[in-house]
């Protein structure tokens, strides 16, 4: 085995398997479960925010995710192939245009929130195209 093949085997050995990753996307809300050690003890924390990037391919990839935590915005980039990562669920689904979503560092207020992602959903049974109930 030469050098090159010897580095992929351990990259190899490192990556989490495709089906750990849901289908997810920017502007959706993401449940991070992420282990956190405190001496000895050992417990699991939820990060939850709007994923602003996802970057990298392979070991390095990056996930970079927003929350609002009284009135102030923390992000944080999480390796995406990181042992101390343990779940990561998708709660909502945002319709967004970009691949980056840094512009939202500057919203405030409602401007801030992204619209749901209503692709595929059928008519809502006994509404009209306008919302309201039909019938006399």
């Amino acid at each position: 085995m030469n050098r090159s093949e010897i580095l992929a085997s351990i990259i190899k050995s490192q990556m989490k398997p495709a089906e750990f990753f849901p289908t997810f996307s920017p502007g959706d809300t993401l449940d991070i479960h992420y282990k956190i050690i405190e001496g000895e003890k050992e417990r699991t924390q939820i990060f939850q925010g709007v994923l602003l990037s996802d970057t990298g391919a392979g070991v390095h990839r990056m996930l970079r995710i927003r929350r609002i935590i009284a009135n102030e915005g923390v992000e944080r980039t999480f390796p995406a192939h990181n042992p101390r990562l343990v779940k990561i669920e998708v709660v909502r689904r945002g319709d967004s245009r970009r691949a980056k979503l840094f512009y939202l560092r500057e919203r405030f207020g409602k401007s801030r929130r992204l619209r749901d992602q209503r692709r595929g959903l059928k008519h809502v049974a006994g509404q009209t195209a306008t919302g309201r109930e039909s019938g006399g």
